[in-house]
Formats: structure tokens, sequence, C-alpha cells
């Protein structure tokens, strides 16, 4: 690691937990906020289902809305979709260096309880390049082709074991259940103890809280060193063992194998998140989102051949990771609002995939949508998501095999989403399938 790469990596990258967060005062219609007053990482507007009407008030009257608090400092929300795209392809101009999700101001000291972790998400060329290569062999197409199998095999299993019209929980039952099963297998981790991968996705950006996910920063840490720990074994084991999956490309790459312990911790973070929080809820949006547009399941189950241009849309309306932080390198002017040097910019991907003027009829699911396959949910340029291709796969062979099994899967009532402003998902959905009767 250059000296550079060093001092950068001492700059903040945990998200100040608290932002935004009143739990007492009832959301009000964003109609009735004075618009310096919005606040789009309040996470209550994405477990509330609220933001939806805050965005579209920023893109029509702010897209590139400036707010200051004590923890973040100075942050910008970049809404509509020709600025996200230009900054977000743009690393030379905005960086990540500084972290991917709302920070504390430049040169601010952690908090008690912080984990100083470093991951190739949040670096710049060439840093980035070199570690991010070591690992993409994992979902290289031809290994994509390997996979397909097994991929399937599972999805069968889960789905042939699922309860028939009785109620149960889609995202703990199915959507976690499979993505699971495939980040163990990227890992080749113990099988048996695949539901801590699940867990260690879920710590990484929960919101310390009583009764939460996690309850403060400190367990956050310790849970995390916990992970460390299991993987640093599974390096050891690897080494003397390699195979081909993502403990050995780390263990092995010429540019990975000597990282510093925060920094492996820190890269084993962005590929379990990556590969869990993301496809497991835009599995259970999938469901969501038919259950909102019955005439589009109609219209899916009369044509099977819509289902790859229908997880297209279903990633675009979906939008699993609802922003990414860059921090400008220099003063610069974005659609007229002056940035300065050291702004922290949140690209809004869930309000650039609902900008009308790119999406006709953005809020509807459409999945005849021509355009679907240009939503921002992936990103652009250098830092575009990787597991790109595995992610539609995964849900391509679901609805294949959903559709072979079942007349319809029924949302019961409202499911709970994830307290964050960062991953958008979900925590429980109550529902019940109808089988196809055996001809």
């Amino acid at each position: 690691m250059t000296q550079t790469s060093q001092q950068q990596a001492k700059e903040s990258r945990a998200m100040p937990s608290a932002v935004g967060v009143e739990q007492k005062t009832a959301i009000p219609p964003a109609s009735d906020v004075d618009l310096t007053d919005i606040m789009p990482v309040n996470p209550r507007l994405f477990s509330e289902n609220r933001w939806q009407e805050y965005f579209a008030r920023l893109r029509a009257e702010d897209p590139v809305h400036f707010n200051e608090t004590e923890m973040a400092g100075r942050f910008w929300s970049l809404t509509r979709y020709e600025d996200i795209k230009r900054v977000d392809a743009d690393w030379s101009n905005f960086s990540s260096e500084k972290g991917i999700t709302l920070g504390f101001p430049v040169g601010a000291e952690l908090p008690e309880g912080a984990l100083n972790l470093s991951t190739f998400i949040a670096m710049d060329p060439p840093t980035h390049d070199v570690q991010r290569k070591t690992v993409t062999g994992v979902v290289a197409p031809s290994n994509l082709v390997n996979l397909e199998p097994l991929i399937r095999e599972r999805t069968q299993v889960v789905l042939d074991q699922l309860p028939d019209n009785e109620t149960f929980d889609w995202v703990d039952t199915v959507s976690i259940e499979l993505t699971t099963m495939m980040l163990a297998t990227l890992f080749d981790f113990p099988f048996e103890d695949r539901r801590k991968l699940t867990r260690w996705s879920d710590i990484t950006f929960a919101i310390p809280q009583p009764g939460g996910i996690i309850e403060s920063m400190e367990q956050r840490r310790d849970e995390m060193l916990e992970c460390l720990e299991y993987f640093m074994r599974l390096k050891a084991e690897r080494l003397e063992n390699p195979g081909s999956d993502l403990v050995s490309m780390l263990a092995h790459g010429k540019d990975t194998r000597d990282m510093p312990p925060m920094e492996y911790l820190g890269n084993l973070l962005l590929l379990i998140v990556g590969g869990n929080d993301t496809t497991r809820n835009t599995m259970s949006g999938s469901i969501y989102a038919l259950n909102q547009f019955p005439d589009q399941y109609d219209k899916l189950i009369q044509n099977p051949a819509l289902i790859p241009n229908m997880v297209a849309e279903v990633i675009r309306w979906q939008t699993p990771l609802a922003y990414m932080r860059r921090t400008a390198n220099q003063d610069c002017d974005i659609s007229g609002k002056a940035i300065k040097a050291g702004d922290q910019l949140l690209m809004w991907y869930v309000s650039g995939n609902r900008d009308a003027a790119v999406f006709d009829n953005a809020d509807s699911f459409d999945i005849e949508r021509k355009n679907a396959r240009h939503h921002l949910s992936f990103g652009f340029g250098i830092h575009r998501c990787m597991g790109n291709r595995l992610a539609e796969l995964q849900l391509r062979i679901l609805w294949e095999e959903i559709l072979k099994r079942f007349d319809r899967i029924e949302v019961l009532e409202e499911p709970n989403r994830t307290l964050s402003s960062f991953v958008k998902g979900y925590t429980y959905m109550p529902v019940r399938v109808t089988r196809k009767k055996a001809l």
C-alpha cells in the first residue's frame, strides 16, 4: 500500500448511524416540509416507504440538494439521472477513496467503537483496479455457466419445500436462504455456518438502536472482529489447500495476499454485502412488485419469455442500494450548484431510477419497459457492480422455477422494511403460495 493510500485509508468510512433519525415525530407529507429541511438520508423515509414523494420533489425543485449536519458535515444529494451518471463515471474528479456511504467530515476522529475499514470499492485506480481484478474471476461468464446448474438445483429444492396455502415469511425462507447458499459457495464457506454470512451482512450497515439488529457500535465492532477471525482461519487453510473460491483468490493474489487485516475484512464485507443483501432484497422486491401490479403478474404468467426483461425492471424499480457516495476532489459546478473540494456527494440511484426524463411512468412497474436495462442500480464506470450478471442469473432462475410450480404467490400484508437509507430492503414479507395442480 502506498503512503497516499495509507493516508486515505485513515479517512472515515463509517456512516453516522443516527443521521436523520427521529423516532417520535411522524413523517409529514413532502409538500409540507421546507425544501431546505428535507433530509434524504433519514432512514425512516425508507422503512416507512415514504421516500418516493420526497425524491420526486427534489428532482423537480432542487435536484442537487444541500445538507449540513454536525455529524456528517457538508453533503449534496444528486437526484436526477444525468447528474448521477456524470459523477459516477468520473472517478478522477469524484473519488471513492474517502468512503461510499455518508461519512464523518474529512479528518474527523472516528467515534469510539467504530472500525476503520478499507475496501477496493472505496479506492481509486490503480489500487482499486488490481484488487478488483483479483476476485472478478469468480463471476466470469465461464464460471457462471458452471454455477447455473447448482443455482437451479438449490432453487428447485427451496421452492419444492414451501408450504402450500400456508402463511410464511418469503424473506427468510426463500430470499435469504438462496442468496446465503450462493454466497457460501462463492467463499467455499462451511455450509452449516452459512447464516453467519447473513448476520455479518445485516450488521455491516445496521443502525445501532435498542432492540435493533445491533444495539451499539461496539457490538458491531465485536461481531465484525469475529468475522475477521473466522476468515483468517479460512485464509490459513486456503494458503495450504487453495481452491477456486474468493478466499483462495484473496489469499494467493499478488495484490491482495499481504493486505492488512482491516483491509481484508473490508473487502470480505464488501463481497458479503454485495452478494447477499442486494440480491436477496431484489428477490423479495420482485414478489412485492408483481403483487402491487397484478396486471404485470398476469402478463408474466402468460408469457414467461418476459422474465429477463422483468428481472431488469425489478432491479430498476427496487434499487437494492439506494445511493453511493463520492467525494469532490476539487471545486466544481453540478447543475448550477457550487460544490467545494471535500464535499460529499450522494448519488441517489433510487431517485435516478424514477426520473421521468429517462423512464416513462417511472413509478410504474412495467415488465415490457424498453429501456429497463438503462437503470442505475449497478452503477457506472470503474465501480460498476462486478456481480451484476450473477444477480440477474439468480433472479432469472428463481422466476423460471416459480412459474413452473405456482399459479400465484400472494403478499398478504405490507412487508417490514429495512431501517436504512443505504440498503433498501425487506426484513419480513408474509406470503402464501398456490401450487399448480398436477395434470
